[in-house]
């Protein structure tokens, strides 16, 4: 389960925000996802095929904001993840695209 909201844009589509734990090799705290779909199942079903299968959202408690939902709408993919603010990191903090998320850290042992 994941603390995380979603806002309907004009156009029908949403952009659903996800607070998760962040992976093991990433250290403690949580990362903020932001997806971009049709609609809320959508979004958490892109979620899902990527490998993050407990996902999902209740409630509306923490929506994207607006700077948010332009940062999804401009990556390529509208599939984007960065440190959450809560867990101490800075908030100029740069969005990185859902693969560098996923993929296995390359830091030295």
């Amino acid at each position: 389960m994941a603390a995380g909201g979603f806002c309907k844009l004009p156009n029908g589509t949403v952009v659903v925000a996800l607070n998760l734990p962040s992976p093991a090799d990433r250290g403690p705290g949580s990362v903020r996802v932001l997806v971009h779909a049709r609609n809320r199942a959508r979004a958490l079903t892109r979620l899902r095929n990527l490998g993050l299968r407990a996902v999902y959202l209740r409630g509306n408690a923490a929506p994207p904001t607006p700077d948010e939902v332009t940062a999804v709408l401009h990556h390529p993919d509208g599939l984007i993840w960065r440190t959450a603010p809560g867990s101490g990191a800075a908030v100029t903090e740069l969005w990185r695209p859902i693969r560098s998320l996923l993929r296995p850290s390359t830091a030295p042992a």
